[in-house]
């Protein structure tokens, strides 16, 4: 990344097509947001799911490129058949109407925007905690720093299983290699460099298949430790 070539990450959203169940995990950035988002719709018509064959859609966090891309071009809810799920502690915090004045300005627009979206679905939410399975094989993890209730979700079928990161680990090189530095897309920096630490040390043990939001090569790969840090290993 240099001044002239800048970092453009990859956005990957999962999808879980299990017996009859067709679960997103976020939504992506939907078309009001920058360009070059919006286009969820065309992935999904690229593997033959259309948005109302969409059961569940389940939120690792509210920010922008997670969130917006739940309502389609007319403001309208786009995964009509959906169940909505997001943890409990996200939701209060960015439905909370204080959160846009007590979050700078910087933000400001995320938690604006972030409401918004959140009022359509108020209805019809489902919320759960850390630990909760919340689907057959989907359990839910607290990783709370890069926002302030933020989820990761860790798939189990069998012996295999696998971890949907959301934003826990996002940069594929420094994410992995120091962990411990704390980053400027981190609501809470701290916090969410001792979860990074925490969280890579145990898919390294374990050895469990990750997808990362943010992650090159469709996001997909294993953690292994270097040293005194980890590295990313693209690929199943």
């Amino acid at each position: 990344m240099t001044p002239t070539d800048p970092l453009l990450p990859d956005v990957n959203v999962t999808l879980l097509r299990d017996e009859d169940r067709v679960v997103l995990f976020d939504t992506g950035a939907g078309p009001g947001f920058q360009e070059g988002t919006g286009l969820l719709p065309d992935a999904l018509a690229a593997v033959g799911v259309r948005p109302e064959d969409v059961t569940h859609v389940v939120f690792t966090h509210c920010h922008p490129d997670h969130l917006w891309g739940v309502l389609d071009d007319f403001d309208d809810p786009l995964f009509l058949n959906a169940q909505h799920m997001m943890g409990r502690q996200e939701w209060d915090y960015w439905f909370d109407r204080n959160t846009v004045d007590a979050i700078g300005d910087e933000r400001a627009s995320m938690a604006v925007g972030a409401r918004r979206r959140m009022e359509t679905l108020a209805e019809g939410i489902s919320f759960f905690e850390d630990g909760m399975e919340i689907l057959p094989g989907v359990a839910a993890r607290a990783t709370f720093g890069h926002s302030p209730g933020h989820m990761s979700f860790e798939l189990a079928q069998g012996s295999d299983s696998l971890m949907v990161l959301g934003d826990a680990v996002t940069n594929a090189h420094v994410s992995f290699s120091e962990p411990g530095w704390e980053m400027a897309s981190d609501q809470d920096p701290t916090a969410a460099a001792e979860v990074r630490r925490r969280l890579l040390q145990y898919l390294s043990v374990e050895k469990m298949m990750i997808l990362g939001y943010h992650l090159p090569n469709g996001g997909i790969g294993r953690v292994e430790s270097v040293g005194s840090g980890y590295r990313f290993i693209p690929g199943t």
